[in-house]
């Protein structure tokens, strides 16, 4: 069973995407958070396997509170957001946030959302994250850059899936043009992950982006 934290403010979007989730016999929705200092509190309580986050709660923002869980790895966080795209939603990147989610996502694709943050693999829809990283890429950085000597320890082959993580393409569309299998895809992206010191390949597109790659 897929152990789910729903942490949102508004109820009755709450109790909506509880009974989404409580529909898939392999999800368990084992608490309910209003807030995001009741969100971080009921994940140290409850060790979920996933955090599904709203971005914007009173008392401690959804970015503080995932930037928490992250960090004391408490369980892999899975933001939503209106897609009114801003500091916060690429704060909630920064701070680790495993995927970002629609709140208007169709109720299957919530669910598969889910799953697939559970396996590890921290994957939005393509679609989205292109979107995303366009936003990104118009927004003036307020940050200090990346250093650019972190891809030093990338193999060539691994900067070339880094490149396509950047354009926001899928698994199977970075095997397509990179004519490689997807499973070979798989095991380079979760490699450049792990040297990068990052947790999702979201950041791993923004930090494309960010250093030109």
């Amino acid at each position: 069973m897929i152990r789910v934290l729903v942490a949102e403010d508004q109820s009755a979007v709450r109790a909506g995407l509880v009974l989404i989730l409580r529909s898939a016999p392999d999800i368990e929705v084992t608490g309910e958070a209003a807030d995001g200092e009741q969100a971080v509190a009921l994940a140290r309580e409850l060790r979920p396997d996933v955090v599904l986050m709203d971005v914007q709660m009173p008392r401690l923002d959804g970015v503080s509170a995932t930037r928490q869980v992250v960090a004391e790895r408490l369980a892999d966080v899975l933001v939503l957001t209106t897609f009114d795209l801003d500091e916060y939603v690429f704060g909630a990147l920064r701070a680790g946030a495993a995927g970002f989610l629609l709140k208007n996502t169709e109720a299957r694709d919530l669910i598969e959302a889910v799953r697939t943050v559970a396996r590890g693999e921290g994957m939005v829809a393509p679609a989205v994250t292109r979107r995303l990283i366009a936003e990104f890429a118009a927004t003036p950085v307020r940050e200090p850059r990346t250093d650019p000597a972190v891809l030093e320890g990338l193999t060539r082959r691994e900067r070339e899936v880094l490149s396509c993580l950047g354009e926001g393409l899928s698994n199977a569309d970075v095997a397509s043009r990179l004519d490689m299998a997807e499973a070979t895809v798989k095991t380079h992206v979760s490699r450049l992950l792990g040297k990068l010191g990052l947790r999702s390949r979201v950041q791993a597109a923004v930090l494309a982006r960010e250093l030109g790659v």
